[in-house]
């Protein structure tokens, strides 16, 4: 029996729990989701600081000063970045300092050196400035004790700049899912080998090893498993290690398709074996020691579009990920487009972005072993059960998986 998309889908994320923590130093948390909160120990900036090269001053002293009329101040001492002020600043004085340098006690304002012009031993203002100008203010960015960083937040550039300066360098981080992918056929060679009559290469395993890189797993590739049953249960028993098991072919009904079978002697819970989808249908879900284990179609189009619907969701929420699903976007129907209703059809398709929006295009050859089409496609056209199609300029729901739709060249286009 057949299920939809929809069901397969949350029947999936039910069965998956997020991973534990471990700890990392910062680099090494990138892209990974923080496993606690965290909290400043220092208000930043510790303490009032320039945000300007200029001079520290009494901002009254400057309320008359313009080009015609400049006012001339006598100059203290030169506080540099890294230096402690050398005393307090009084009307009539400045400091000349550097951006990031402690601002004296009685200053309230910096001015900035371009709007001066220095003589022996004095600067002559040239500009009014306001109480607080260019003056960073002591805990302006964040105060002791205040939670910077919340668990279950992705770490990227910015967060790994804040855990240094709050002077955290290891964080607890979701493990990154361990996923055992191997392959099954004994139609199937490695990439190193020339194929003879009969045989094909291996391509699904890397395909799927680089998938689950690619949303932050470890792939262990398992490699070939022969069309026996002891050889799949020696990778599969393999296969334990890992934290996920991803497996492609020999989930249909094919007299030599043993991996249901051992499977079952295995004592697996296997949830379901159909998804009403095109491509992608011979689709297996199930528990195998506590494991999450998915049995991908052997085509190589339907087991990369599995993946995308349904491994990739659960890989992302076993690492704790709260936004696990691609996001879909309306786009114009670039030319009609015939679909055989019954089943979610994922078609192949090269998403644009113009001064008009967003068009879309379905690529010709979407039969399930054109690899080529795929390396064209930059996104999938998803057409509900029901429907038989679109016409021309028609607005369709797209599900991009390739950032660069959305980048532009090196001149800007």
């Amino acid at each position: 029996m057949m299920i939809s998309v929809e069901s397969a889908s949350e029947t999936i994320l039910n069965e998956i729990k997020p991973l534990g923590l471990e700890s990392v130093d910062l680099v090494s948390a990138l892209g990974r989701v923080i496993g606690e909160d965290i909290s400043a120990v220092r208000n930043n900036p510790p303490w009032d600081n320039s945000a300007m090269d200029g001079y520290a001053l009494v901002s009254s002293d400057t309320e008359a000063a313009s080009d015609s009329n400049p006012v001339t101040l006598k100059v203290i001492y030169d506080l540099p970045a890294g230096s402690v002020p050398k005393g307090p600043v009084k009307s009539g004085q400045a400091v000349r300092i550097m951006t990031g340098a402690p601002v004296p006690e009685g200053a309230t304002a910096v001015v900035m050196v371009e709007k001066t012009r220095g003589t022996n031993g004095a600067v002559v203002i040239m500009a009014p400035v306001r109480a607080g100008e260019n003056v960073r203010k002591r805990g302006e960015d964040f105060k002791a004790g205040e939670v910077v960083i919340k668990e279950g937040a992705v770490v990227r550039p910015a967060e790994v700049s804040m855990l240094a300066t709050v002077g955290v360098p290891f964080v607890f981080v979701r493990r990154k899912p361990r996923v055992a992918v191997l392959s099954t056929g004994d139609e199937l060679v490695d990439v190193l080998s020339v194929p003879s009559t009969g045989k094909i290469i291996n391509s699904n395993g890397y395909a799927l090893a680089s998938l689950v890189a690619e949303c932050g797993g470890e792939p262990i590739q398992l490699g070939i498993a022969k069309d026996t049953k002891e050889s799949l249960h020696e990778k599969l028993s393999r296969a334990m290690k890992a934290d996920c098991i991803v497996s492609s072919g020999g989930v249909s009904v094919g007299d030599y398709d043993f991996v249901k079978d051992v499977l079952r002697e295995m004592g697996s819970s296997m949830i379901f074996w159909k998804v009403a989808m095109k491509p992608g249908k011979p689709l297996a879900f199930g528990v195998i020691g506590g494991k999450p284990a998915f049995g991908l179609p052997g085509n190589p189009i339907s087991s990369m579009v599995a993946f995308e619907q349904f491994v990739r969701p659960a890989l992302l929420k076993m690492a704790g990920r709260k936004d696990i699903f691609r996001r879909t976007f309306p786009a114009r129907l670039t030319r009609d487009l015939k679909i055989k209703p019954g089943r979610m059809n994922f078609i192949r398709a090269e998403l644009k972005a113009d001064g008009t929006g967003l068009s879309v295009e379905p690529l010709e050859g979407q039969g399930s072993g054109v690899i080529s089409t795929m390396v064209r496609a930059n996104s999938f056209i998803v057409v509900p059960p029901d429907s038989a199609g679109f016409k021309k300029d028609e607005s369709v729901k797209v599900q991009p998986f390739d950032s660069s739709v959305f980048l532009k060249d090196e001149h800007g286009y």
